[in-house]
């Protein structure tokens, strides 16, 4: 009887601490890896020293770290979301739930982790910069490799719709043209999938709401994302590049095709903002408004 209760006591234990400080999972942005020692590699150590014994895993897509880093620009996005959803469900150390932070486009891509791929259960999202709306622009483009740069400009002007630039451009998987609205819904491969304007999925809806919390960061003086409001989930009104429509005005809200409204009424939707170019964010920023979020 003392055996099962210390056995009891420390299957308890265990919950508890699991509970207390869930893993987290972290998908880098473009022009990013999963490893850079300034960049995810920092967040990596700041997560791991300010939550003494959480499993951080940040994700490299494919078999390499330059792999990773071309993949960003290179490797269709589904392809990229059911790789990313196999190593979550494999991974044992995630199988109790797990919080998750995305930066940039790693924002959007861990949306649809959630949205395809229910288990294991995501917690909170935290999207730092992430293009929910997608972009129309693409005037900076980050990483070492100019050519990759110039390829995919180049791409975009040529026809970002086009099929072969929709399956093998990053970019153009969540670029969104104002002016062309049904030609984007017949042929986005990515982004008009997941926010359901393509085929309406009661279960991308559904998932998404399983979130206890859905955190968005915007940069106020973003000058690579355009337009900026998409990182709070707004974009240009339909027809012209000039004036921007915030979340509530857009056809995702008015048709609730996520269920935004349900979690903005539940309080599970999180508007946060930093005064700074895209993910310049100050180490403040980071521990007084994103890391609360994981403890």
């Amino acid at each position: 009887m003392r055996a099962f209760l210390t056995v009891l006591l420390l299957a308890f234990a265990s919950v508890q601490i699991s509970e207390a400080v869930l893993p987290i999972v972290i998908w880098h942005g473009m022009g990013d890896s999963c490893c850079n020692p300034l960049s995810m590699g920092r967040i990596k150590k700041v997560f791991e020293e300010s939550l003494p014994g959480v499993y951080v895993r940040s994700l490299m897509i494919g078999k390499s770290v330059s792999q990773d880093t071309e993949n960003g620009f290179l490797m269709n996005v589904n392809d990229q979301i059911t790789e990313v959803c196999q190593k979550l469900a494999q991974d044992t150390k995630l199988q109790g739930g797990y919080n998750s932070i995305g930066f940039s486009q790693g924002g959007q891509f861990l949306r649809a982790v959630v949205q395809r791929c229910p288990t294991p259960l995501m917690h909170n999202l935290v999207s730092v910069g992430g293009q929910h709306q997608g972009v129309y622009g693409l005037p900076k483009c980050p990483g070492a490799n100019s050519t990759i740069c110039d390829y995919v400009r180049k791409a975009l002007d040529y026809g970002a719709y086009e099929s072969f630039i929709q399956d093998h451009l990053v970019q153009a998987e969540y670029w969104q043209d104002p002016f062309h609205f049904e030609e984007y819904v017949q042929k986005s491969v990515f982004l008009a999938d997941i926010n359901n304007e393509k085929t309406f999925k009661q279960s991308y809806k559904d998932n998404l709401m399983k979130l206890s919390n859905f955190v968005m960061v915007k940069f106020l003086r973003d000058t690579m994302v355009q337009p900026k409001e998409s990182e709070w989930f707004g974009f240009y009104a339909p027809g012209q590049d000039k004036e921007v429509i915030n979340m509530t005005q857009t056809t995702v809200w008015k048709k609730d095709l996520l269920g935004l409204q349900e979690m903005q009424k539940s309080g599970k939707l999180h508007f946060l903002s930093s005064d700074t170019d895209h993910l310049q964010f100050t180490d403040e920023f980071f521990k007084d408004q994103l890391l609360p979020w994981f403890k």
